[in-house]
């Protein structure tokens, strides 16, 4: 739905909202996406396997956010890392490294006292809507 030069996105491979936010808003060019937990949209339940699990998950559902909306995971200039416990930084970052190779986004990374569903982590991101060219 198209209101006054902002659009929200439908993500159909993502879970869908659990409260009243849209999974992603299209502006100007750029994405900006909600947090993304490590749930199945399939199952609505958590992917089983801890924090890597739940990272691994949580950027798949972000890919299909930002590909719902025109742009990818190569397009993403800046996400923010929400955990449940920074002792666990170390696991998420590796999974992280995996889908953001080359030159990664600028990043934010903090704990919280709790996130939704009881997750482990949450990630929301900005990109920009287009295709990735080499300078």
């Amino acid at each position: 739905m198209v209101i006054r030069g902002r659009e929200a996105l439908i993500a159909d491979k993502a879970p869908k909202a659990i409260g009243p936010y849209s999974l992603g808003i299209r502006t100007r060019g750029l994405i900006f996406t909600s947090g993304t937990l490590g749930v199945d949209p399939k199952t609505g339940e958590f992917t089983p396997g801890g924090i890597e699990a739940e990272t691994r998950q949580a950027l798949h559902n972000l890919a299909n956010i930002l590909e719902a909306g025109g742009s990818s995971l190569d397009l993403v200039v800046k996400t923010t890392v929400f955990m449940s416990d920074l002792g666990e930084f170390s696991k998420m970052n590796d999974v992280y490294a995996e889908f953001f190779t080359g030159e990664p986004p600028a990043r934010s990374t903090v704990q919280v006292a709790a996130l939704p569903k009881g997750a482990a982590v949450e990630i929301e991101a900005v990109a920009v809507v287009g295709q990735v060219h080499s300078d």
